[in-house]
């Protein structure tokens, strides 16, 4: 899971500069950190390029395929041409009416449910446009500690910075808050003051932010507050009210300018008025850490009037509370910690929460009737895909392989029993399963001829704080995330980019764009160099034998390699043969596109 979550990250910046949108937002970036207002943002968020950029942004989501109220998904929207997709974005922000919002109710891990709100994919599709000029003007703003939701962060950097904390800087006084329904509850008046204060005071914009706030949700009504979970923007805007109370746990000690006189003197001779706390947040779930219970208690009760007085929200008192991790446990993330003295010091010790392991062992459970009910290589290779996905989320834990043993055991018998015909002696054993459990040494088991990952074959692997310098919008950042493909002519790229194919879909025209850089801009029969106006797109099941311009459907090729492989007169094949005689033809994939057009294969 947070190796997919990395690469979709990643993937997300590339988009940025293939579309040549990066310097905008580096300019936006670097003008927030200055303290600039913004007061003409629509110009960027209605430019041909953020729109088309916004379009290859969320077309890859799963949740593209969802129909908000009025039944239309991705698919239909890639439908249209790129200038038609345009068009309508700029039409719709011209005078901004949100469509209603589809309510959908989720359980959660204890039986409750969890409201959802999603709205159509046109609205969604203008949110992408905001939250991408909005996202590089508030990261510049952001604090550095908080790790939902936000470009390159991720849970892990989160629990290294509570491990560090107490681990080694000592603050084993953790404040547990639990916030009472925050995405129901954000004050929308408040939030768009926010917005102004970090500089975002386009007018226009922020009416058509409080439009959408307060889109109607089919079957409830006008909300009055809240921000729906399920919109693209409710993330960021989400981050935007919690950013306030970042920065004011951050005065208390790490960023007030009278620190340093304190830190002359033992802290405790002080006056008292700074408390030495810490704050890591993740979207809405945060902790406090301090050295001394007396600050604790101090923040604790300052924290609650805080988030009442300025922002509106209770806290749930059941769920909030003071630990001491050397005597108790405190749960962030699916994790559970605690300190427990070694060699004379103390350091940390971590599990699965109870409610992940039994959700985690739950689900291995259905995975093993799915495997059991439907034995064939795809419910094995699923299988396979859910271990590896809780393995990597959990093995931060320095107690993860006790974990999923007793996980292991506790399925055991329910593994032996649903896949008891359909076992073998020996199986295949993939790259991957070589790469992580090349070393393992316990019982494997082999079903449908493919070697299952083992439940307890995890390693504790220590999580990494968020490393200084990284961000995608300066150039010294996004070395340090990823270099460009060298194989890709950037100026090809950009050709691509601003000659779309006229009168077909923004689907196939950003389809393109993908295949040449996952070609590495190189021909898929020759192997060739493309070169801009002697390259085609060719669809491996035509149109007419209902092919699609679904990605999976198409593949770059030569102009005179395309006329190849459609070719069906003996003459105009040799004329071709002839014309493409200096280059290396792979007849093997020529074939195959013949065959799949319905044309005889080419013998030389």
């Amino acid at each position: 899971m947070a190796t997919k979550e990395r690469k979709l990250k990643k993937q997300k910046l590339r988009n940025n500069e293939y579309y040549g949108t990066q310097e905008i937002f580096d300019d936006l970036y670097a003008q927030s950190q200055s303290g600039h207002i913004f007061q003409d943002l629509l110009k960027v968020i209605e430019s041909e390029n953020n729109i088309l950029l916004a379009y290859r942004n969320i077309k890859k989501n799963k949740g593209s395929k969802t129909r908000g109220t009025n039944a239309t998904n991705i698919v239909d929207i890639g439908k249209m041409g790129n200038s038609e997709i345009v068009s309508y974005v700029r039409k719709r922000l011209a005078d901004f009416k949100p469509h209603s919002v589809r309510r959908v109710e989720i359980e959660k891990y204890d039986g409750r449910k969890r409201p959802l709100g999603i709205p159509t994919i046109e609205d969604r599709l203008i949110q992408q446009c905001i939250k991408q000029v909005l996202e590089p003007i508030c990261e510049a703003k952001f604090y550095k500690h908080s790790y939902g939701f936000r470009p390159n962060r991720s849970t892990h950097h989160a629990i290294a910075r509570a491990m560090f904390l107490s681990n080694l800087a000592d603050f084993h006084f953790v404040i547990d808050i639990d916030i009472k329904g925050f995405f129901d509850n954000v004050n929308h008046g408040k939030l768009l003051k926010q917005l102004w204060t970090l500089g975002i005071q386009d007018k226009n914009l922020l009416s058509i932010l409080s439009k959408m706030l307060k889109a109607e949700i089919k079957g409830v009504g006008i909300p009055d507050k809240g921000v729906p979970q399920g919109g693209i923007l409710s993330p960021l805007l989400s981050n935007v009210v919690l950013n306030e109370l970042d920065w004011w746990i951050s005065s208390q000690w790490e960023t007030n300018p009278l620190k340093t006189r304190y830190m002359s003197r033992p802290y405790h001779k002080g006056n008292g008025t700074l408390k030495r706390v810490f704050i890591v947040r993740y979207a809405d779930d945060f902790k406090l850490f301090c050295r001394k219970r007396s600050d604790a208690v101090r923040m604790f009760e300052a924290t609650k009037m805080w988030l009442k007085e300025r922002l509106g929200l209770e806290i749930n008192e059941e769920k909030s509370h003071i630990v001491n991790l050397k005597k108790n446990y405190s749960e962030f993330l699916g994790f559970k910690m605690k300190l427990r003295p070694k060699s004379g010091k103390w350091v940390i010790k971590s599990h699965m929460t109870d409610k992940a392991f039994n959700k985690c062992k739950e689900n291995i459970r259905n995975q093993i009737h799915k495997m059991g009910a439907e034995p064939n290589q795809w419910s094995v290779m699923n299988f396979n895909a859910a271990i590896l996905g809780y393995q990597n989320y959990y093995n931060c834990a320095t107690n993860v392989y006790i974990d999923f043993d007793r996980i292991a055991f506790d399925v055991r018998k329910t593994l032996l029993c649903r896949t008891k015909s359909h076992r073998s002696k020996s199986g295949l054993r993939s790259e991957s399963f070589q790469k992580f459990y090349g070393e393992f040494t316990g019982k494997i088991f082999n079903v449908c001829g493919i070697a299952l990952y083992p439940i307890n074959g995890v390693k504790t692997v220590p999580p990494m704080c968020f490393p200084n310098g990284i961000c995608n919008y300066t150039a010294e950042g996004r070395k340090k995330i990823h270099s460009m493909q060298k194989a890709i002519n950037p100026q090809i790229l950009q050709l691509l980019l601003q000659n779309p194919i006229r009168e077909r879909s923004a689907e196939l025209n950003d389809n393109r764009i993908s295949l040449y850089v996952a070609q590495r801009g190189r021909c898929y029969i020759t192997g060739e160099p493309l070169r801009f106006g002697e390259m085609e797109v060719h669809h491996i099941i035509p149109l007419h034998m209902q092919g699609t311009d679904k990605y999976e459907n198409l593949t770059i090729i030569m102009s005179d390699v395309h006329k190849l492989v459609h070719a069906v007169d003996p003459e105009m094949i040799k004329k071709y043969l002839i014309k493409l005689q200096n280059v290396t033809i792979n007849f093997q994939r020529l074939n195959k596109l013949r065959k799949k057009v319905g044309l005889c294969e080419i013998n030389v």
